[in-house]
C-alpha cells in the first residue's frame, strides 16, 4: 500500500459516513407522512416575536398570516431592528406591538430576539415562538406548535420551506429543491427515528424558561444552528414539528440571493468544523444516542459541496486506479457515489418532482461546478459576519 492510496482510501471511508447518513434520513423519511395527534388541553398563552430589518415590504403579509392564529392571552411583538423604513409605522397601523432599536455596532438578528425577549420579561409567556419577517405561516401552525413545545418541554422546529418565486430561473429551483432536502427530507427522517434536528431559524418555539435565560445577543452568521446546538449540549434538543409549516421566497434578485446563499453555506461550513467535534465527543462521553444523531446530522454539508467532495474523491481513486493499478480505494469510491445518487434519486421522486423536472435533475452537475467559487471563498475570503439580505 502507498501512502497516496492510503491518504485516499482514508477519504473515501469518510466522505462515506456523510453519504450514508443522507440516505438513511432519506429512506426514513420515504414512507408517506401522517399527521399526528394535536395536543390535547389548555392551549397555552405564547409571545410572537419577529425580528424586522427594513422589512416594510413584507411585514404586513406576515403579520396578515399570524395575527388571525392568536388567542387571548397572547403576544405579538416585532422588534424593528435598526430599520430605515416604514417597518415600524406599519406594524402600528396594524394594531401589533412594535419596539424600536437602533444599535449600528451590535447588529444582526441575535441582537434583536435578545432585545425582544428583554421587552417580554414584564410579563412572560409560557412560549416564545420565533417568526422571520417574510414568512408566512400555515393556519394551524401557531397552536400546534405552542402545544407541542409544552408538551415535549423542548425547543420546536417547524418544517420551514424557502420556494422560487414565480418565473423563477432553473438554478433557483435547484437550490429549492435542496432546500427541500435539508428543511423537510432529512428532519422528517430523524424525526421517524426518535432523534433531534437543528433549528433553522424561523418558526421555532422555545419554552420561556429556555429562552429567557439564553444568550441570544449575538451577530453570529447562522445564529440559528448555533443556538440549536447550544441547546442540546445543554439537555434540551430541538424537535421537529413537521405538522406545522412556515413559507419564505428565494429572493429575485441574483446579487441579494448569493448573499445570503453564501451566508448560509459558510456558516454551515464553520459550524462542522468548530461545533461537530465539540457535539461528537459530548455525545460520546454521555453516551447520549439524540446527541449522536446531531453529531451526524451536522457532518453531512449542503449537497452541491457533498457532490462535489464525493466527484472529486472519485476521480483521484480513478487516476489512481489507472497509473498504479490499485483498486480498493476505487471500489469504496464507486458504493460511495452510488449511495449519494440512490439518496438523490429517491428525494426528488418522492418530494422533488413538483419543483424540478427529471430534464432539470440532469443540469445539476451544471449547478454544481457554479458553487465551486463560493465553496473556494470559504477557504481565502471566508463570511464572518452577519449581513442582512435584501428583499426585491
Amino acid at each position: 500500500m502507498t501512502v497516496l492510496s492510503a491518504i485516499l482510501g482514508t477519504l473515501s471511508v469518510l466522505i462515506l459516513v456523510p453519504v450514508t447518513v443522507l440516505l438513511v434520513q432519506v429512506l426514513m423519511a420515504l414512507p408517506a407522512y401522517r399527521h399526528s395527534p394535536l395536543p390535547q388541553g389548555r392551549r397555552s398563552p405564547v409571545g410572537i416575536l419577529i425580528p424586522a430589518h427594513d422589512e416594510a415590504d413584507v411585514i404586513a403579509a406576515t403579520l396578515g398570516s399570524i395575527l388571525p392564529q392568536l388567542t387571548e392571552g397572547d403576544r405579538l411583538l416585532v422588534v424593528a431592528d435598526n430599520c430605515s423604513d416604514e417597518t415600524a409605522a406599519i406594524v402600528r397601523g396594524l394594531g401589533a406591538e412594535v419596539v424600536e432599536r437602533t444599535d449600528l455596532e451590535r447588529r444582526g438578528k441575535g441582537y434583536a430576539l435578545d432585545f425582544g425577549v428583554g421587552r417580554m420579561r414584564d410579563d412572560p409567556p409560557e412560549v416564545v415562538i420565533i417568526i422571520d419577517a417574510d414568512c408566512q405561516v400555515f393556519p394551524g401552525t401557531i397552536d400546534r406548535l405552542a402545544r407541542t413545545c409544552v408538551a415535549a418541554s423542548c425547543p420546536v422546529q417547524s418544517l420551514d420551506l424557502m420556494l422560487s418565486p414565480e418565473g423563477a430561473c432553473l438554478k433557483t429551483r435547484i437550490a429549492e429543491f435542496a432546500w427541500l432536502v435539508k428543511n423537510q427530507v432529512r428532519p422528517l427522517g430523524f424525526y421517524r427515528l426518535g432523534l433531534s434536528c437543528q433549528l433553522m431559524g424561523t418558526g421555532m418555539a422555545f419554552p420561556w424558561s429556555l429562552i429567557s435565560n439564553a444568550a441570544l445577543a449575538s451577530g453570529h452568521i447562522v445564529e440559528d444552528m448555533k443556538f440549536g446546538i447550544d441547546l442540546a449540549l445543554a439537555g434540551y434538543p430541538a424537535l421537529f414539528c413537521p405538522d406545522a409549516t412556515v413559507t419564505s421566497y428565494f429572493p429575485s434578485d441574483k446579487t441579494a440571493e448569493g448573499t445570503q446563499r453564501t451566508r448560509w453555506e459558510h456558516g454551515h461550513l464553520s459550524m462542522i468544523l468548530h461545533e461537530f467535534p465539540r457535539v461528537l465527543a459530548c455525545a460520546i462521553r454521555e453516551r447520549n444516542v439524540r446527541l449522536l444523531g446531531l453529531a451526524i446530522d451536522l457532518v453531512v454539508p449542503p449537497l452541491a459541496l457533498l457532490a462535489l467532495i464525493v466527484t472529486a474523491i472519485f476521480s483521484l481513486n480513478l487516476m489512481l486506479f489507472l497509473f498504479e493499478g490499485i483498486t480498493w480505494p476505487l471500489n469504496l469510491s464507486l458504493i460511495t457515489l452510488g449511495l449519494f445518487a440512490i439518496a438523490i434519486t429517491i428525494a426528488w421522486y418522492g418530494w422533488g418532482r413538483k419543483v424540478i423536472s427529471f430534464l432539470a435533475m440532469l443540469t445539476i452537475p451544471f449547478y454544481i461546478l457554479s458553487k465551486t467559487t463560493l465553496y473556494l471563498r470559504f477557504l481565502t475570503k471566508r463570511q464572518k459576519s452577519w449581513v442582512k439580505t435584501e428583499r426585491d
